[in-house]
This record gives C-alpha cells, structure tokens and sequence, in this order.
C-alpha cells in the first residue's frame, strides 16, 4: 500500500481538525462562520460554484434570470456547507433531537416496503442532509447498508466510515473491499434487509442514460438493477432543509418493477422513474440540490464519454 502524499496527510488532517473543532461549538457559533466560508466561496466564484451555476441553470430553465440564477447558486453554496458543518456536529447531537428535528412526508411509503421483508433500497440525490436523514432512519428501527466512495488519504475515509457507522449504518466500500459491492448488497436484500444509496452521480463509467430535467443525463444503474434482480423495493426519497434547523424528508411512491425479458432495457425504465422523482424534489428545493459535478451528457467530457462508449 502506498504512503499518503503530503497533501493527501494535509487533507486528512484538516478534516480531523475540523471534526474536532466544529464538532463542540455551539451550532449557531458554527452555522454562522460556515455561512461566512460559504459566501467567500460563492463570491470567489471558482470551479466548484460555476459547475453548480451550470446544473441549477438546466433546473431552472434557460430563461431563469441571471440574478435569481446567482441567488439560488449563493443559497446552494450555503446549503452544501450546511451540511458539512452538520457533518461535523451530528455525532454529538442526541439521537432523539435528530429524530424530533426530521419532518418526513409519506412515511408510510417507507414504512410498507420495509415492512414487507423482500427487501428495500431507498434511493435519493445529493439532497439536504443525507447522513441526518440515514441517523433518522436508523433510529428509528430499520438499520441499512450504504456504500461509501474511496477516499483519500485513507484515513479520511476511515474517518467517513466510522462516522457513518456511529449513525446506525453498515458501510460497504464502493471499491477494494474483499468482494464486488453488488453481491453484498444483492446479499442483504435477499435477507430482507434496507439498503440507502445515492442514485443522482454516476460513478462508474457504466451509468445509464436518462432524461433529466429535458436532457440526457447518467445516472447509476446500480439501484434499479438490484431490485430488477432480486424483487426489492425501490423507494425514490428527496431530501431538503426544512428551516435553519430542521430537516424534510420525502419518500416517493415505490418505482414499479419491470421484467419485460429485457434487463438492459428494464433497469433503463426503472432508473427513467427514479429521475423523475429526483426532478420533483428538486424542483422543490434547487437551492438543496448539492451538484457540483457534471452530471448531462452534454457536459461531460470527451475522454469520459468514449470509456463509456467502450464499454
């Protein structure tokens, strides 16, 4: 195994640091010096905060006016340091305030799938707070599993995976784990079991193409080819801010199952459905939606597209 580089130490322990200081301020103190990170970043316009323009530009529509465009970007660029700050602070927060704080709409739609043993994958985007949302769901009787990215330096991901484990929840690592992530997680829905994975980025080069918001984009093909293969519920859900301190939850009717004989056409369909649930909430909550990769086909570059067309 390689030795972290000295930015990847760097990185690694800037995180460790902030864990250890966010993680015992009051959060008022903490929301506000993010908010005042967040509006450098957002003023400083960089990468990050033009790729995030761009995305909410296509939810928006062409024709959204340029200052409402900057205005949702800034509420963005808060709302994804929110959820860092968040990130940092929610291992102390007492399980019952994270419960009392999460609004959930149509939880019953939830609630049946799991109850009905065949197994669930609840599926959401890069909404509001997504690790806020598995503390609710854990705590409230239905443990899951969830695949987390690599990251580096590996402490940093160690870091990650602790922290999610101390929510309620088993962590499968995306790559070099002893075997292939889609047979563990095939594995815990044959037992019945809850999976929670994010389908809104793809990040394989095996992702499928869908209508977005108007226009071809990829998403993973991982949710809807689980429960395609084994008869699991699939459980769109949107996620957003409620107020400064709260949290939404929305759980979207199960996407129907299709077995037409077809699997490359039926995942299409299924991950077709699970979009435009995404869209909905999105709709509802731009300023929620934390997109800062490129997700269209349109923006994604030559070289990623033609690994994908090697495939």
């Amino acid at each position: 195994m390689s030795r972290p580089s000295p930015s990847e130490r760097l990185v690694g322990a800037t995180y460790a640091a902030g864990w250890a200081a966010v993680r015992g301020m009051p959060e008022r103190v903490a929301r506000r010096q993010f908010n005042a990170i967040a509006d450098a970043v957002w003023l400083r316009h960089g990468k990050g905060v033009q790729r995030l323009e761009a995305n909410l530009r296509r939810v928006l529509g062409d024709a959204v006016d340029e200052r409402e465009l900057r205005r949702i970007t800034h509420l963005g660029v808060r709302s994804y340091l929110r959820y860092w700050c968040e990130v940092f602070q929610l291992p102390r927060l007492p399980r019952p305030s994270v419960i009392a704080r999460t609004h959930v709409i149509d939880e019953s739609l939830g609630r049946q799938a799991i109850a009905s043993g065949r197994g669930t994958i609840l599926v959401l985007p890069h909404m509001g707070n997504w690790d806020s949302a598995g503390a609710w769901l854990a705590g409230t009787g239905a443990p899951f599993t969830t695949v987390a990215e690599r990251l580096e330096p590996a402490s940093l991901f160690e870091r990650f995976v602790a922290f999610r484990e101390s929510l309620g929840m088993e962590v499968i690592p995306l790559t070099g784990g002893e075997r292939p992530p889609f047979a563990v997680l095939a594995e815990r829905l044959r037992a019945g079991g809850t999976l929670c994975l994010l389908g809104d980025r793809d990040l394989t080069s095996t992702g499928i193409e869908v209508d977005f918001f108007g226009a071809p984009a990829r998403m993973p093909a991982g949710p809807a080819a689980l429960a395609r293969d084994t008869g699991a519920a699939l459980v769109p859900v949107t996620l957003w801010f409620w107020d400064d301190r709260d949290w939404g939850v929305r759980f979207h009717p199960e996407v129907s199952r299709v077995d037409t004989g077809d699997r490359a056409d039926d995942i299409r369909a299924m991950t077709q459905s699970v979009a435009d649930c995404f869209a909905a909430g999105i709709r509802e909550h731009p300023q929620d939606w934390h997109m800062l990769q490129r997700v269209w086909v349109a923006d994604l570059d030559a070289s990623r597209l033609s690994r994908q067309v090697a495939v």
